[in-house]
């Protein structure tokens, strides 16, 4: 069912920092998911990003592209759900895929041919919200991550993890400052499901993802961190070199000398 109208602080919020647009404003830097899963088109994007993003390897562009593809479809999607209580159709057939780059930041965005929300009746909430999960990973992230996977050779784990740490960063800051308690409770709520009960089969997987890499606080530097699992391969982009700030090799480079 249709529901209520985005509000305008909705609106401003879907369509600026997280980068929802309709389909008809999409960048010249864009195809469908039907051609990025066509393992030659792939090849070839992979090809004429990595230059541009300064990937040495196809599998390290696969890495970087899947972490900005994954923060757009993650953040529209799960935002309007959780803050919003509105769905989006982020289904194959509706998403376009954006990859523009200016050589030193994403310019991308998530392009979205009907933009329409979708509600819930009463007492269906729950199925309302695993329905828009499989839709997300499950039927759009999972097929186009085993595709990159397959083109680029970048390990699943990677790709998984980039999805995840984009999930974590939506529900640990964006979505803890929100200031409506009922809202607040919502989303926490989600956040919990999302990672202790939603189903496996959500995610197009034998395990849930987003349980699999949440690790607990360490301390870093004097700073609590969630340090990933595995890592991206940004580093390996940059002169001199930078690392995301839950980078897994930090630790190591933290460590006193002799200490494994």
């Amino acid at each position: 069912m249709i529901a209520a109208a985005f509000t305008a602080q909705e609106w401003a919020v879907l369509t600026g920092p997280l980068r929802l647009k309709p389909s008809g404003e999409r960048d010249r830097h864009s195809l469908s998911v039907a051609e990025l899963l066509n393992e030659e088109c792939c090849e070839r994007l992979l090809s004429e990003l990595a230059p541009l993003i300064r990937a040495p390897s196809s599998a390290i562009a696969a890495s970087l592209l899947a972490k900005r593809l994954a923060f757009l479809a993650t953040g529209a999607c799960l935002y309007a759900m959780s803050a919003c209580d509105k769905g989006l159709r982020l289904t194959p057939d509706n998403c376009l895929i954006e990859y523009g780059h200016d050589g030193r930041l994403w310019t991308s965005s998530m392009p979205l041919h009907d933009l329409d929300p979708i509600g819930y009746a009463d007492g269906e909430r729950p199925l309302w919200r695993e329905n828009l999960v499989r839709t997300l990973f499950a039927e759009l992230l999972a097929p186009v991550w085993h595709t990159l996977h397959r083109v680029g050779g970048i390990s699943p784990r990677v790709l998984w993890e980039n999805t995840a740490v984009r999930v974590y960063s939506l529900y640990d800051r964006r979505l803890a400052e929100i200031e409506t308690p009922c809202i607040r409770q919502r989303c926490d709520d989600d956040f919990d499901w999302l990672l202790h009960r939603a189903e496996p089969a959500l995610f197009g997987l034998d395990h849930n993802p987003l349980q699999r890499f949440r690790r607990d606080p360490t301390q870093l530097n004097g700073r609590e961190v969630r340090l990933r699992r595995t890592c991206c391969l940004y580093y390996k982009t940059t002169d001199p070199v930078e690392y995301c700030g839950t980078c897994p090799l930090l630790r190591r480079k933290a460590l006193p000398p002799g200490q494994p």
